[in-house]
């Protein structure tokens, strides 16, 4: 089986030693993606996504592909927002299965993490 590590450098070097992406045959896998601890969820949401559009192209792959998507609300009461920037990105003929759970995230002021899964 080969694997192949797709490295998305962290420039201050606080981040936990990780792989950006990982392709294994036709599936690709994409670490979980924070926005900067700055603005709405709905700003944050679309960051995370356009982070996501990067990590899959450098995969060879696009959100066409998404088979599966997780993402954590620092509170569920934004929900309704970060659905909706989330409605406005995703694929509609080719959704993923998703699950949105509430959590405390690794740093004030971030507000959603996203992680992916998806066919290359």
């Amino acid at each position: 089986m080969l694997v192949e590590r797709h490295e998305i450098l962290d420039a201050e070097g606080a981040k936990p030693i990780i792989s950006g992406v990982i392709t294994v045959g036709n599936m690709v896998y994409v670490k979980g993606v924070t926005a900067d601890p700055a603005g709405d969820v709905t700003a944050q949401t679309r960051q995370v996504l356009r982070e996501i559009d990067r990590s899959l192209a450098v995969a060879g792959t696009d959100k066409s592909k998404l088979l599966t998507a997780q993402v954590w609300l620092s509170d569920m009461k934004m929900f309704r927002q970060h659905n909706l920037a989330w409605n406005e990105w995703v694929d509609p003929v080719n959704p993923p299965v998703r699950a949105c759970v509430e959590a405390r995230l690794f740093a004030p002021g971030l507000l959603v993490e996203i992680m992916v899964t998806a066919l290359r």
